[in-house]
This record gives C-alpha cells, sequence and structure tokens, in this order.
C-alpha cells in the first residue's frame, strides 16, 4: 500500500514547525520555514523521505545555518523522528520494531527550499 501525502501530512502536521520554533528560540514568528514530510521513494525494503524546509515569507532560509539541523532533528523531542519512522512503518505495513532510520545531510535546492532525508530500512525480510 502507498503511503499518501494526505497520510504524511496528518502524521507532521505544519504546527509542528511552529511547535519546534517555540522550543528553539521561545516563539513560533521566529522560524524561518515550515517543514513538511514528503515520500520520495518506496519500496518493498526501503523508503527515502524527505522533510522538506520551505522559506516563509520574509525569512532568510540560507540564514538559519540548516546544516547543522540533521544532528538536531535525530535528537529534538518535536521532530520525533524515531516516532516519526515507526508510524511510517506501520502505514506500510512493516513492524516497526524491526525498521532502521537515519536521517542525511541537508540538501540545498534553492534558496526556497532545503531538504533533510529521512531513510527507512526494513530488517525483518
Amino acid at each position: 500500500m502507498a503511503i499518501t501525502q494526505e497520510q504524511l501530512d496528518a502524521l507532521f502536521p505544519p504546527e509542528r514547525s511552529d511547535a519546534f520554533f517555540e522550543g528553539i528560540y521561545g516563539d513560533a514568528e521566529e522560524g524561518a520555514y515550515t517543514i513538511r514530510l514528503r515520500m520520495d521513494n518506496e519500496g518493498a525494503d526501503r523508503m527515502a523521505l524527505s522533510f522538506v524546509l520551505h522559506r516563509r515569507p520574509g525569512k532568510c532560509l540560507v540564514c538559519q545555518l540548516t546544516h547543522g539541523l540533521p544532528y538536531v532533528f535525530r535528537r529534538h523531542p518535536v521532530i520525533d523522528a524515531a516516532g516519526v519512522a515507526r508510524a511510517i512503518a506501520e502505514l506500510a505495513g512493516w513492524d516497526p520494531d524491526a525498521v532502521q532510520w537515519e536521517i542525511g545531510e541537508t540538501i540545498q535546492q534553492s534558496k526556497d527550499e532545503h531538504l533533510i532525508p529521512l531513510l527507512l530500512t526494513r530488517k525483518d525480510n
């Protein structure tokens, strides 16, 4: 079963971006981007997703040091990468206890969009 964008949006709603910036800066308005989860490639034993960072109007995405974010995303409780990986595994019908996940390095697509890869590998086959 293919995971839909609707399911990913429900799993990682835009409000999580505000909660993330509230936790870091104490004010959601300080955030330079909105985070959205996107499926890039879905296979039987491996899925590639991205946390897509979209620049907010009047903000500078490049100025936000997004290259340090993979480390932050691995550990930040609002992002909850482990919980996201587990939920995606469940949506795919995978055993969530048999999934390995990793976060890759930031990819700058443009001045308005950066990607942080989230890779899931099924270990029960």
